[in-house]
């Protein structure tokens, strides 16, 4: 496998040869930033990983090129150009960018700002978000102006039904199956090889990951097969390339199963 399917997992470590960039701890409104929206924008040279950290402000995180993701808790989030995501000040989480994303974030004054919800979400990154976010981020708009674009930016902003999470199992009893898929998500060990070698039966393993995740064993390696393929297809790498990579043999399989997960074919999520 290539270096995109053997790299360790960016959710909860930093993998070796990635920049690493600490930022500090803060809870919600500790600072009284003196704006209402700031954004900024930074081409990522390097795969980069951002130590776990947690802001005085809300953020929001999208992408202008490329697919990145964040860890809050145990669960893993993907964003891309059009899904982005939402951090309620004072959350505690952690990232991984890979090198060639053009990264966007915006801080939000948990004072002047009602968050758009009290817990992570995806948020829909719409044509109209976009460029209202990138109008405050030009600079030079008088003050009412700039007043507008923000009430403008807080009526836009949305959940969005097309999240891609994966819900990182804690059990010791799973973890070996985790770290291999997270590593290569094209492992194609079945649920029953790791009961055999893990030493208990297949109905414990697929019992376990329910618990724990909410999804069958069979969903949960889709999942991150597909987390893994949002990263590839968003680096303009062809399909069958990739449907090969994350362990389908063919196109069409890989088709269906993204299209299960995130709503889009292959295709269209690249187009996107």
């Amino acid at each position: 496998m290539g270096a995109a399917q053997t790299r360790a997992d960016p959710g909860r470590a930093n993998p070796g040869g990635a920049d690493s960039r600490r930022l500090p701890r803060y809870a919600a409104g500790e600072i009284d930033v003196p704006f209402v929206i700031k954004g900024k924008a930074e081409d990522i040279p390097r795969d980069t990983y951002w130590e776990e950290h947690s802001h005085p402000t809300h953020e929001l995180l999208w992408n202008e090129r490329g697919a990145s993701s964040a860890t809050v808790g145990r669960r893993v989030w993907t964003i891309t150009p059009t899904v982005g995501l939402w951090i309620p000040a004072g959350t505690p989480h952690s990232g991984w960018t890979p090198a060639g994303t053009r990264h966007r974030a915006a801080q939000f004054s948990v004072h002047a700002v009602p968050a758009v919800s009290d817990r992570t979400v995806a948020v829909q990154v719409t044509p109209l978000l976009g460029l209202l976010l990138d109008r405050l981020d030009e600079g030079g708009l008088a003050a009412g102006e700039r007043s507008r674009t923000e009430a403008m930016v807080l009526d836009v902003l949305a959940p969005s039904q097309r999240e891609l999470i994966l819900q990182i199992p804690e059990s010791p009893l799973l973890a070996p199956i985790v770290a291999a898929v997270r590593a290569d998500p094209g492992d194609p060990t079945t649920l029953a090889a790791w009961a055999g070698r893990l030493g208990v039966s297949a109905r414990t393993l697929t019992r376990a990951f329910r618990a724990e995740t909410g999804l069958g064993f069979s969903r949960w390696v889709a999942t991150a097969r597909v987390q893994r393929a949002v990263e590839m297809l968003a680096r303009g790498e062809e399909i069958e390339e990739v449907a090969a990579c994350v362990g389908y043999h063919s196109a069409s399989a890989f088709g269906v199963a993204f299209r299960r997960i995130t709503g889009l074919s292959p295709g269209r999520f690249r187009a996107q």
